[in-house]
């Protein structure tokens, strides 16, 4: 994960860069280009921020990584993953409401907004309660 951390990296102040000289081209009166290139830029910061976490947290490193590393490797347990679960799909949804109230009406996206925030918290405590507490 250390490339694909420093790619996204190396791409932040690239995107800097071309939303100031895109705000110079368009002496500034053009809003969208020069405050969303720049956003651009510190959502690949973000990405490359959270790989470099992970990458710094796994020991060894992934099979990917090693020059070393065997086909085997690879096999078995990649993650952890929640067959049974129903909190991505309540989450999908209300996002998908929310993109419908900022079409329609601002009441459609609160309601939408409200069922999120009870997905979010659903999905980050499945593991706390239930069959599957630890």
């Amino acid at each position: 994960m250390k490339i694909e951390s420093r790619i996204f990296l190396f791409m932040f102040p690239f995107f800097i860069v071309i939303g100031v000289v895109y705000g110079f081209m368009v002496e500034w009166k053009e809003w969208v280009g020069f405050l969303a290139i720049p956003v651009t830029g510190l959502m690949t910061a973000m990405i490359g921020y959270y790989l470099a976490s992970n990458a710094r947290h796994l020991e060894g490193g992934r099979p990917e990584d090693r020059l070393d590393a065997e086909i085997h490797e690879g096999s078995g347990e990649q993650g952890l993953f929640s067959p049974w679960s129903w909190w991505p799909l309540a989450l999908g949804l209300s996002a998908a409401g929310a993109f419908l109230g900022l079409a329609v009406g601002w009441w459609v996206f609160f309601i939408a907004a409200g069922v999120g925030v009870v997905a979010i918290i659903g999905w980050v405590y499945e593991y706390s309660r239930g069959d599957h507490a630890h």
